[in-house]
């Protein structure tokens, strides 16, 4: 059973399960299951039936969410946690997904799940409360933290930088912002490994091994898309958003390997990712 259906992960989710060849897929898009509806939920739960359900249903305009909290609140802490809690109740296995917006700022080497937390933003907080309300509910869940996932559909950064470097001749693009760029087929095929492996529940990172700023990111795109676009590098201050953005999240992924394998470089997911655009 997979919620949040309808996004870049949550089809994703569909490509891998499918490629299994084993499983029976039951897949829910907003329209279909509403996570702020119990009637949803449980129509959901009684056609499907399912033995472990996928969470990619999630609230995730960071800085809109700065003037919507509630609505932030409703999808990322209510419905996540009554989908928990609603899996436990029926001994179904659980994934969800989170962010390294959750991470505390104050590190230089990659980030490990059990680090410090703190929200700096109405996302970050109701991610980390979700979090916390999920575990609460369900103890037997799985939550995958991870960063910058792209794809080559759905509203993301590689496809922004794709329509952007095609309609302007310069782009001045954050560098002081590191992190590693994540493909949703490599993320949603490690929550399947994870979802079939003998893993105990709890925090795992995800994301494609690498390091990248903003503007390498977007360097990469351009260079592979054979894009003739200046870009200029430039400090998070001379691109002031709403909500404050992590200046480092590089993921450690050391233990969500030993039971997907290690993560591919960025770079090598990017261009795979890209031949399916061009």
């Amino acid at each position: 059973m997979i919620c949040g259906a309808g996004g870049q992960l949550g089809q994703k989710l569909i490509g891998a399960a499918r490629a299994s060849k084993e499983l029976r897929i039951f897949a829910y898009n907003r329209s279909a299951l509403d996570l702020t509806k119990p009637e949803d939920l449980r129509a959901a739960f009684a056609e499907a039936k399912p033995d472990i359900c996928f969470n990619a249903a999630a609230y995730t305009a960071v800085d809109r969410a700065e003037s919507e909290p509630d609505k932030a609140r409703e999808v990322n802490v209510e419905g996540a946690a009554r989908l928990a809690a609603a899996c436990h109740q029926r001994g179904v296995g659980f994934v969800h997904f989170s962010t390294d917006y959750v991470y505390d700022d104050g590190y230089n080497r990659p980030l490990r799940e059990s680090d410090r937390t703190l929200g700096t933003s109405v996302y970050a907080r109701t991610k980390l409360e979700g979090e916390n309300e999920i575990m609460r509910h369900n103890p037997d869940a799985w939550i995958i933290r991870t960063s910058w996932v792209y794809a080559e559909y759905g509203h993301n950064f590689l496809r922004t930088m794709m329509r952007l470097g095609q309609e302007r001749e310069s782009l001045s693009i954050v560098a002081d912002q590191v992190g590693s760029p994540t493909y949703a087929a490599d993320l949603a095929a490690a929550a399947l490994s994870l979802a079939a492996s003998e893993a105990p529940s709890g925090i795992y990172n995800f994301a494609n091994s690498g390091v990248a700023s903003w503007y390498d990111f977007a360097h990469a795109i351009f260079e592979k898309a054979g894009i003739d676009c200046h870009l200029k590098p430039i400090r998070t201050e001379q691109y002031p958003t709403p909500a404050k953005r992590p200046s480092y999240s590089v993921l450690d992924t050391q233990k969500i390997a030993a039971y997907a394998g290690p993560p591919r470089h960025w770079r090598e997911a990017l261009e795979e990712c890209m031949k399916k655009i061009t």
